[in-house]
This record gives C-alpha cells, structure tokens and sequence, in this order.
C-alpha cells in the first residue's frame, strides 16, 4: 500500500516531487512564495502588444502550418479586430495542432517580440474557448518548481494550504508592535494572491510590508534555531582546561616576537572559554598574515597543561606541513614532541605516530584529514582546532571533535566573514577577529596587467631574482583543458625556463609526490629556488619573506577569497612587495568586478563584504557545509533587520519560550537538527 501523501490532496508522485523543493507539510507551501504575477484579469488588443511586456489576448486562428525555417515548427497567425499576430511553437504534439486549427478561438498569453514577419508569441500558453469566458479574477502567481510538478498543481496545493494552515501568530504581540510588523496571514496573503489592476512599481509598494514581515520572520527563526543549538553544547559537559600557564608563558618568553594586542586579546577570549566545564565553539578568523598559528599553539600548549592532548587539523598537506614545522620549532625548547599524520605517510611511520596519539605518550598532533581516520584514537583529547574550516564538511570538523569524547573545538579561517553573515549565520559560535597584522608586514601593491604585455612581467621578475629576492608565478590549471584555455604549470614552467635561464625555477603542484612537493618548497624557503611556479597548493600555510613578487595568471578565473589569499603570500618581509594580477581579454562583467575589488581593497573584511554582494551568502559560506536551511527572502545587506531579528530571538528565548519554539517548527521544521553540530 502506498504511503499516505504529507501533504492533503498531493498523490505520492506529487509528494515526491515537493519534497525535492523542500516542500513536506503544509506550512511549507504557505512559505513557498511566487517568483512573479501573470496579469489574466484582462484581454489586451493585438495593436497594443508591446514587445517584451507579458500580455493575455482573445484571437482567431487564420492559418496553421507546419514549417521548416530553419527546424521544424508549428506557425499559426490568428488576430482580433485590430491587428494579427503569429504564434510559433519549435516543440508541438499533434493533439495541439488538432486545437489549433483555422476558426479557432483562442485565449493565449505570451511575451510578444518583434518577428521578421511582424509580431509574435513564442511557445505562447493558450487554451480554446468555447462561448464567453470570465477572466481571472487575480494576478496569477508563478512559483518555483521542479521537472514534472506543473503550475496548477502547485497553484491548487497552496490555495487549499492557504485555507487550512494554521497562518496564526507566533509572535507576542509586544514583538510585533515593537518592530512595527505586518500581521503574518494578511502578509502570506498579499504576496501569494495581491491586488489585480496595479502597475509593477505599485504592486512593488504594496507588497513591501509583506515582505519585511516574511524577511524579518525567517531572520528570526534562523537566529532562535542557532541560540537553541549554542544552549544545548552550552548544557553539555567538556575538561575544564584551565591550566597552570607554565608552559604557555615559557613559549611567549622563547618566541622572537611580542604578541600583537589582538592577539592578545584573542588569547584571552580562548583562554576562558577553555577554563569552562562545557565546549568551546568559537571561530577565530583574521586576515591573511594575522598571525593565527601562534594563538593555536597557546590553547594547545593550554590543553597539554591541563592534562589533555589537542590536534590541529589543515585541508591541505602544504598547510598542515607549515603547521607542524612552526609548531614543532616553537615547541621543541619545550620538550613537547608535536606527531604528524597524512596520507601520503609511509605506513610504519604512520601506525608509529597513531599509537603514540593513542597511548597518549604524543599530547600533540597536526594532519590533514588522516586525523579523523578510522583506527585513529587520542588518550584524552581535549582541543581539536580545525584550520580553513571552510573546506571541511561539517561531519569531518565533529569526526575529529569526538575523536576524544566531548573536547573543546576552535576553528580558524583566513577568509573574514562579513559582520552580517557572522550574525546571521554564525550566531551559534563565539567569533573571535584578529584585526591587527603583525609588525614588520609592508603593504602589497597589486597591478593590473593585459597578458600582452608578459615580456615585460618576465623581465620585472628577472631584476628581481637578480637583486637577491624570489618570486611566485600562479598558474590556475595543472593540464590543458581545450574548453578553458588556459596556460598549465608546466608548459609555464617550460617557458619561463626557457626565457630565463640563468634563475633556478621550481614547479609545485596538487599531483607532485608529497616529498617532492616537500623538497622544492624547503628548497624555495633556503633561497635555493628563486622562481617557484605553482598551482593554488600555494594559496594557504606558505610562508617565505624574502619572497617580494606574486604574479598570477589569468587572474580572471580567481576568486576573491583565493586572490587575495594568494596576494598574501608576499609583504612577510622588509622588501617592497607586488602582486601582479595577468589578465586575458575578453572580460565578464563579473571577473571585471572581481578584479577591480581586489586592485581597490586590501582590506580582508572588505573584499569579503563585497564578494558576499558578487556571490550570495549559499556560495559563500557552502552554507556551512552543513546543508542549514539557506535564507530565500532576507537581504543580509540589511543589517538593521539583522540587528533586529537577534534582539528579538534573545528576547523571545528568554522571555516567551513557547512563542519561539512554534515560530521556529513553521520555518524549519525538522530541518533545524542540521544546526546542532
């Protein structure tokens, strides 16, 4: 027996099919909101069509025809007392061929466009009349949809949803006075089913308090969804790692550098969240270069003087490479012996290292995802911070979090997220920013160059290397790719081989034996190599300050996040440093932008700010990798609602409980479970 459909009046087919737009209950078509309105409320002449502006018309078929111009296609041109059209179908059935005979009255509607046999409707909706037909008395609304789910079934579910949801308030009514809101179903009305007769500028007023209430609504469930996941890891135990500060402040006394205050201050903030007998969840974000490591090594030093052991896990092994050789340098004079775990480890190497992380004789480990392998156990882990969160899926940041029961967790990110986006999305985390680059960083100039004038850049960066600094060349792609066309690190690699032959040129990239990739980038780091060519591997965890020059090929094909991480790799040292961004014409309007933000600003914050506005918070943030629940009608350039949408879910959590919990099941559902990791 087939199972009973979720939704009244859908068949299973038809479930199945809403499902895939998210749509499982009824409240969920009530928020399933129209992309636009068709106007069938009325008939226009044929001699007012305006091109490019939907219309209904009441015409006659005068004649019907199969053509081959160029493919095959159907063409009838019928007309009202004032003017003729033509209607061309490129995909019919002969049932609709049937319909459209001479004689033929029809209602059709259409975006009218100039033809070169005059006006025409392309694949034009139409229906045959037989008498007088009332037209609709509504706009008729256009909703998202999927392959096989037509719009009169979706129109006919959300009407009878309309009618029968429960569409009562699930705000107090101080909340709603407060914010001046619109009433919930009035709003859900207004915006399924407004008005006929009003123009696109009308209609858009009208709805504009509807679509403040429904924003502002979504903001808020968001926010109460994310407080309640903090609460519940707030509510759970974890080691108190307070610690006796012995070994962190001999570390600080052997480095040869002061913390920034930023640093210091970010110190702090880890430092109490630690000492408390529940689980850290704080996101450490800084700019490229802000001196992130150091803090990391600070609260796994903590965690060592509490007993515990702590892991530092990088999506990359240049990354986590640059990682453990910091960490095993600043933490050698203090006896502590930091293990290594990868992929690409000789397995006796590896099988050593994981029994000493298991015996809990290694109180320290850096890798790669190898961490969270299975065979892979800590004594007693008690930090696990995750590196370019970003690029783990939330299921891989909690497998190393329970590597060790219920341990404390802090993620890092070069890639600032916009102060919105943080409140919005982030708002279960405690966020903690380094906005202080460290002394002794020199601005980098950026330039914008045509790739015609190459030779020149060649000849820049052989005056370079022949006044004792290095360079990096970027290339974006590793094998040629006839779609793309783009240069490849090797045939790069062979050219500027070939154009400067008296400079050492070493080439890294993602399919280079991990020793290899090893030896060129140490060879790089002792002045040994003075040009490295390289793909993005060199984007994150590479640290060379003699090195002045970064020149990246067809920058247009970059990302911001990745430009700028990539730019960040020079101005480590004393030396005026540049990045050169090689472009290749033509350029997209969006490359055009990307290109112009990144010459403009070398603010971190404000490219992220800028690159959110270019790309939406889903593509952003990858949703956090979690698949949370996107926000489909909040603008988060609209701080002010933001603002408020987190006061009032502080509000509501602690003043009308019961008043939040039914506000978040009508906007979530289920889904909210997909927070709580």
């Amino acid at each position: 027996m087939a199972d009973k459909p979720r939704i009244p009046g859908a068949t299973p087919a038809v479930a199945a099919k809403l499902e895939k737009l998210g749509l499982i209950r009824q409240a969920d078509l009530v928020l399933h909101l129209p992309l636009r309105f068709e106007d069938e409320t009325r008939v226009t002449p044929v001699a007012d069509a305006m091109p490019g502006v939907p219309a209904q018309f009441d015409v006659t078929v005068v004649s019907s025809e199969i053509a081959y111009r160029p493919r095959r296609q159907l063409v009838c041109r019928a007309g009202d007392d004032s003017g003729t059209l033509l209607l061309r179908f490129l995909n019919f059935y002969p049932s609709q061929q049937k319909l459209l005979q001479p004689g033929a009255r029809l209602r059709v509607f259409g975006e009218p466009r100039g033809g070169f046999w005059g006006t025409e409707l392309v694949h034009p909706r139409f229906r045959v009349l037989h008498g007088d037909e009332a037209l609709a008395e509504a706009l008729t609304p256009v909703y998202p949809t999927t392959a096989g789910l037509g719009q009169g079934t979706l129109r006919r579910l959300i009407e009878r949803a309309l009618a029968e949801a429960d569409l009562s308030e699930t705000l107090p009514a101080p909340i709603v006075e407060r914010f001046q809101l619109a009433d919930f179903a009035a709003s859900v009305h207004a915006l399924h089913a407004p008005p006929p007769g009003l123009g696109p500028d009308a209609l858009a007023a009208a709805q504009r308090p509807a679509w403040r209430r429904i924003a502002f609504d979504e903001l808020l469930a968001q926010q109460i969804s994310l407080r309640q996941a903090y609460a519940a890891r707030r509510a759970r135990g974890a080691p108190a790692l307070a610690g006796d500060s012995a070994l962190t402040d001999r570390l600080l006394e052997l480095l040869p550098f002061r913390l920034t205050g930023a640093q210091e201050r970010v110190w702090r903030e880890i430092a109490a969240d630690l000492a408390a007998p529940h689980p850290m969840q704080r996101l450490l974000q800084g700019d490229v270069g802000s001196g992130k490591t150091v803090v990391a090594a600070l609260a796994m030093l903590r965690a060592v003087e509490s007993g515990y052991q702590a892991a530092l896990m990088a999506p990359t092994e240049i990354l986590a490479e640059q990682h453990h050789r910091k960490l095993a340098a600043w933490l050698a004079p203090l006896g502590i012996e930091v293990a290594w775990l990868s992929g690409s480890q000789r397995k006796k190497e590896k099988q050593e290292a994981i029994g000493k992380v298991g015996a809990g004789e290694t109180v320290l480990a850096v890798g790669t995802h190898a961490l969270i392998e299975e065979g892979v156990e800590f004594a007693r882990l008690g930090l696990a911070i995750v590196d370019e969160q970003h690029r783990f899926g939330v299921r891989q940041r909690l497998a190393l979090k329970q590597k060790g029961g219920e341990s404390h967790q802090l993620a890092m990110s070069a890639t600032p997220i916009p102060r919105t986006l943080a409140m919005s999305y982030y708002a279960d985390l405690d966020v903690s920013v380094l906005d202080e680059l460290p002394p002794g960083r020199t601005p980098v100039v950026t330039k914008l160059v045509g790739e015609a004038r190459r030779a020149e850049i060649v000849a820049r960066v052989r005056r370079l290397c022949d006044e004792g600094q290095q360079a990096y060349w970027v290339c974006p792609l590793i094998e040629e790719s006839e779609a793309l066309q783009l240069k490849t690190a090797e045939e790069t690699y062979a050219h500027l081989c070939a154009e400067l032959p008296e400079l050492k040129i070493g080439l890294v990239h993602g399919r280079l034996k991990p020793d290899a990739k090893a030896a060129t980038m140490a060879a790089f780091a002792a002045n040994e190599i003075q040009l490295l060519v390289a793909t993005t591997v060199i984007e994150v965890g590479v640290d060379v300050p003699n090195a002045s020059l970064m020149v990246i090929e067809h920058a247009e094909r970059f990302g911001l996040a990745q430009l700028h991480q990539l730019r960040g790799r020079v101005g480590r040292g004393a030396a005026e440093s540049a990045c050169i961004l090689l472009y290749a014409q033509p350029l997209s309007e969006t490359a055009r932008a990307r290109l112009r933000i990144i010459y403009e600003n070398a603010d971190g914050f404000e490219i992220a700010r800028q690159d959110l506005h270019l790309r939406g918070p889903g593509e952003f943030i990858g949703a956090r990798q979690s698949g949370m629940p996107l926000l489909r009608f909040a603008d988060l350039e609209d701080a002010a609602l933001v603002d408020a949408a987190r006061g009032a879910a502080e509000e509501l959590l602690r003043r009308w409980p019961e008043h939040a919990e039914r506000h978040r099941a009508r906007w979530l559902g289920g889904r909210a479970e997909l927070l709580k990791a």
